[in-house]
């Protein structure tokens, strides 16, 4: 089994900023990319930010410069420092990581999602 466990969301108004963070758990032989997407209401999901496990980001026009992603590969957590805060990024928040498991032979590499933790924007 494989959790993926996202913590502070909230609301926040114009301008402000939010942390989260999202802890792996389970029976983990490796990590490889993680990252964070996000669905608005009636909008389809889309990715934020990624970031390999050599460190290597990927960011969405949209966040650019006011987001920051960061992971610790020795704890299995990826955080999104989300700065700047716009209306527009009012969603639910999902973790998202490629994880490879070790059985018996070999391992296999699947993709595992958090819950989704709602961030609200107030203009």
């Amino acid at each position: 089994q494989v959790q993926l466990v996202e913590s502070g969301g909230g609301l926040v108004q114009a301008g402000g900023s939010l942390r989260l963070s999202c802890a792996a758990s389970g029976s983990i032989f490796s990590i490889n990319a993680m990252g964070w997407y996000r669905q608005a209401p009636g909008k389809q999901r889309e990715l934020v930010a990624a970031i390999t496990s050599g460190g290597r980001t990927n960011y969405s026009d949209s966040v650019k410069g006011r987001f920051t992603i960061s992971r610790d590969n020795a704890k299995n957590t990826v955080s999104l420092q989300m700065n700047s805060l716009k209306p527009e990024d009012t969603a639910v928040y999902y973790c998202h990581a490629n994880i490879c498991r070790h059985y018996s032979g070999g391992y296999a590499c699947g993709d595992y999602w958090g819950q989704g933790t709602q961030v609200t924007v107030s203009s």
